[in-house]
């Protein structure tokens, strides 16, 4: 892991000016700053990345080799990952942009990046495994919408993956922070009831622009919950004493 260079002189700073040592991962004086550009890459990161992951859908099938046009699943299956990839890089890169003076760029960068993958994939294998054309036509309409909410249910839960590599990240500087693994899961379970209570909504959207307007707002919603919880969340982690014992004697 990657030693920040700047942290210690905060931390020492801090104890002079308070008489005793911070052990907050983000200091006290940088939290605001910290929060406000936190939640707007992660907005930046979330409209680039999902621009540049459509852009490459829509024109990588005339970039990959003749030879999937006859194999349209593993086709789909390609195009689906390196559009997912595109946008979990481009993501992470932002975020990893704010956190590189506290955790290591290129290690949250590989770890968000292969989160998202894998969560989505596995997400992705939930729905279809739960909503599964063959199961849904024999069912009730009661009874498919409660496989609806099971689908809902399992991808959020499928965001475990996103958290549980993050925290081998974050584990490497903080104390206690056990509960990262479960963050995305939780994020995505508010943003699912955000998505809910919007959709409540539109039948006071003029039909014309309803698709749009509920599309825009969806996607506006989802990148600051995104942004704003795992913000908060950073800004209450705490470092290892060990950490903060060995940036003194450095800096002594």
């Amino acid at each position: 892991m990657e030693n920040d260079s700047n942290y210690p002189a905060d931390a020492v700073s801090n104890r002079t000016k308070t008489g005793k040592r911070s052990l907050l991962l983000i200091p006290r004086s940088h939290r605001r700053w910290f929060f406000a550009q936190f939640t707007l890459a992660t907005l930046v990161g979330w409209v680039l990345g999902g621009i540049a992951s459509i852009f490459l859908e829509r024109n990588l099938q005339g970039i990959l080799p003749l030879a999937f046009a006859s194999q349209p699943q593993i086709l789909s299956y390609l195009t689906t990952n390196f559009s997912t990839g595109l946008f979990a890089i481009i993501f992470a890169l932002f975020q990893g942009l704010l956190i590189r003076r506290y955790l290591s760029f290129w290690w949250w960068t590989i770890a968000t990046s292969m989160g998202w993958l894998i969560f989505l994939n596995v997400a992705e294998a939930w729905k279809n495994y739960i909503l599964s054309p063959t199961v849904l036509q024999s069912l009730p309409a009661e009874r498919v919408l409660g496989f609806s909410i099971l689908s809902t249910i399992a991808y959020n839960v499928a965001a475990i993956w996103l958290g549980l590599l993050q925290w081998l990240v974050i584990r490497q500087r903080v104390i206690g922070a056990w509960w990262w693994t479960f963050l995305p899961s939780g994020i995505f379970f508010t943003i699912s009831i955000f998505m809910w209570l919007l959709s409540l909504l539109q039948e006071f959207i003029p039909e014309i622009n309803r698709t749009q307007i509920l599309y825009l707002s969806g996607q506006g919603f989802t990148a600051v919950i995104l942004g704003v919880i795992p913000a908060i969340a950073l800004c209450n982690l705490k470092i290892k004493p060990k950490i903060i014992s060995t940036s003194s004697h450095s800096s002594s």
